[in-house]
């Protein structure tokens, strides 16, 4: 690694940004920012280990693990690898000796352990297959691993020559007799997430064992979960683990259970069965006294409230913790008392670290600033990575009462050094039913006092989501404000992170109470933030987002000087038909499409194209099996055929985001030049 590339991860490099005026921020900024990841603290709590991908300016990266020793406070970053590719997924060994973690170094991604005393990481694991995740039993002796094999398959090798036989015949075709056919953006090969426990035996793995063996189904669940839905029981006897039974309604049930099974294999028993709903992310007190873990009480319905449930594994008495605090539980970590869970959840706009009893449900805010998740507890501390919109991405530590913030990691310091972000702030009004509904504004990065600014109103997917205090890689509103727009988010009714019965509220009514909070957010922010001209405004969102905007096309139509429609949702008839997770649109709409024909219908935005008018921009990816890409064709097909300006811009390897670097800059460079064409604003 060249002795800059370091420099720069540990934010010490003198550049001439620091002598000169800071500019707006831009996408090719945001391409070049360093990224953390990986992040792991060791048992003492004394030593840091981080991954760290470092852009150069010639735009090739480089990613290496970095130690920071957290006792000494004037320590820097040190180095630990220096071989070409990623290192990720870190664990420390129980004594602290060594770290693990996951690699490609001989082409396929194995497992690697390194001596902190000094030496190389040596490959533990020599498997025929990828090492998707991992998981180390508290004793160190045993993991869990995590492989895509085939079910009927009896060895890895049988797995491995299935998918050598599938690369080689990629034009035959694909045979089904069940849902799902396709997740996210992948067809399904017939393959399947399963879990295996193998001995670590010195400096190498002994046989592993599939504990999910025959199972036709997935675990960790796909598309997003991994192995924070895995866990060893403190005797390191069994493995407890997230999925859904088998059977043949996997893509309209949300019946994700806990199932504990043991490590050497045999029947899995299902912990939750009683709950029809989802169950989620077990977790053990040091003790072992204690499993805590996620529970929705809604079948079918994936935005429900995740309660914390805790039972007590030698009577097996369970309880809900704090049942009345009505925010939804994200993650969660017992403390080294075994009494206290640190838990993060969204908490109006933010992404919150929380304290809570287990004995008595007290729930104490510790950190609420940002979006913010728990790293690790030690005895003393709470070591958590935090974003916000001015903050790509550090690791902080803050004490157990909520005092003493310290920063602990400073990766983009002399990159964000060189860049202007736009004033932002909080704010609220007064929407449907005359409830509190809150958003954020931005200013221009080169705000003039006295001048007026066209505005660009941002609106979130899920649309159980939230537009909040973090930092994205792909809807970063600075893009728009370093262009020179006021920028406008407005987390509307359905939003997460208000209350569940403000989440719910969108069931069912997904073109009502949204649309006049879109409606009353606009008026509002024209009167608070006089700078703002709401008369020269454009509105952008993608997924429930771009829905909107076909929404606004037929129910708003003079709202805006131009619309972009981001893998938005078109025809709500064949969306049902089309897509992957059916329990989400049959939850959404009260049912089948043939069960419920008018709701669906009240709130298709097919139906009112003959008030369409507002130019509009439509982006969509090829492989996005969540609102396929015929949605956004049968839009601009609609638009074209009866003159309103548009535009299609379609990406054959994205899917429901845009994740390539070279598309994300083309995907910036199209929505910021319509939205210059139709305001009058040159971009910056």
């Amino acid at each position: 690694m060249k002795k800059q590339t370091l420099l720069l991860a540990m934010g010490l490099a003198a550049t001439s940004a620091q002598a000169s005026e800071p500019k707006p921020f831009t996408v090719q900024d945001l391409l070049a920012l360093n990224k953390q990841h990986s992040m792991a603290v060791s048992h003492s709590g004394n030593t840091l280990v981080y991954g760290l991908t470092v852009k150069q300016a010639d735009g090739s990266s480089e990613s290496e693990l970095y130690r920071l020793d957290l006792s000494r406070p004037d320590a820097q970053p040190v180095r630990l690898t220096g071989i070409a590719g990623t290192e990720h997924a870190v664990s420390f060994a129980p004594d602290d000796s060594a770290i693990y973690f996951l690699a490609a170094r001989q082409g396929s991604t194995q497992l690697y352990r390194m001596p902190l005393t000094g030496g190389e990481a040596l490959q533990i694991s020599d498997l025929p297959l990828d090492i998707d995740g991992y998981k180390l039993s508290k004793d160190g002796q045993q993991v869990a691993l995590q492989l895509r094999v085939f079910p009927e398959c009896d060895t890895l090798t049988c797995s491995a020559d299935k998918f050598t036989q599938q690369a080689e015949q990629p034009n035959r075709g694909r045979e089904y007799d069940k849902l799902m056919v396709r997740h996210w953006d992948t067809w399904h090969d017939h393959a399947r997430n399963h879990l295996f426990v193998a001995p670590i035996n010195g400096t190498k793995l002994g046989k592993a064992v599939d504990v999910t063996a025959g199972l036709d189904t997935e675990t960790p669940p796909k598309p997003f979960s991994g192995m924070e839905e895995v866990t060893f029981t403190p005797d390191s006897k069994h493995l407890v683990y997230t999925a859904k039974e088998p059977g043949p309604d996997q893509a309209w049930i949300t019946n994700y259970d806990l199932w504990q099974v043991p490590v050497t294999g045999g029947k899995a028993v299902n912990l939750t069965a009683d709950n029809l709903a989802w169950d989620a992310h077990a977790t053990f007190s040091a003790d072992g006294r204690y499993m805590a873990y996620l529970a929705m009480k809604c079948p079918g319905f994936e935005a429900d409230r995740f309660g914390i449930i805790l039972r007590d594994t030698v009577t097996g008495q369970e309880k809900e913790v704090a049942p009345l605090w009505d925010r939804s539980a994200h993650s969660l970590q017992f403390g080294s008392d075994n009494r206290t869970l640190y838990v993060t959840a969204q908490d109006v706009g933010q992404v919150s670290i929380f304290a809570i009893n287990t004995q008595f449900g007290d729930v104490k805010p510790i950190y609420n600033d940002g979006s913010n998740s728990v790293i690790a507890v030690t005895d003393d501390n709470i070591l958590f990575s935090h974003k916000s919109l001015v903050e790509p991405g550090d690791v902080y530590a803050i004490d157990k009462d909520g005092h003493n913030l310290k920063r602990l990691t400073n990766t983009n310091k002399e990159k964000l050094a060189a860049i202007k972000f736009g004033e932002f702030e909080q704010f609220s009004f007064k929407g449907w039913n005359n409830e509190t509904v809150y958003g954020y504004w931005l200013k221009p990065a080169n705000f003039e006092a006295g001048k007026k600014y066209p505005l660009a109103y941002l609106v979130h997917g899920g649309p159980q989501g939230s537009f909040g205090n973090g930092f994205s890689h792909r809807w970063n509103p600075q893009l728009w404000a370093g262009a020179g727009y006021g920028v406008v988010m407005v987390d509307f009714h359905g939003s997460t992170g208000y209350g569940q019965a403000f989440t719910d509220s969108i069931t069912q009514d997904w073109g009502g109470k949204p649309l006049e909070d879109l409606q009353k957010g606009l008026a509002a922010i024209g009167e608070q933030q006089k700078w703002i001209d709401v008369n020269n405004a454009c509105a952008l969102g993608g997924s429930y987002g771009g829905y909107m905007m076909n929404w606004i096309q037929g129910n708003w139509p003079d709202g805006f000087k131009c619309l972009v429609n981001h893998a938005g949702l078109f025809d709500m008839r064949s969306m049902y038909y089309v897509t992957e997770e059916l329990w989400f649109p049959e939850f959404e709409f009260g049912g089948q499409y043939k069960d419920n024909k008018a709701l669906y219908e009240k709130f298709n935005p097919v139906n009112y194209v003959e008030n369409w008018q507002t130019p509009m921009l439509v982006i969509h990816g090829e492989k996005d099996f969540r609102v396929p890409y015929g949605q956004g064709l049968a839009a601009f097909t609609y638009m074209q055929r009866n003159n309103i300006p548009s535009k299609l811009l379609m990406y054959p390897m994205e899917n429901h985001w845009i994740l390539t670097g070279d598309n994300l800059e083309q995907w910036y460079a199209n929505v910021l030049g319509w939205l210059e064409r139709w305001t009058g604003l040159a971009a910056k």
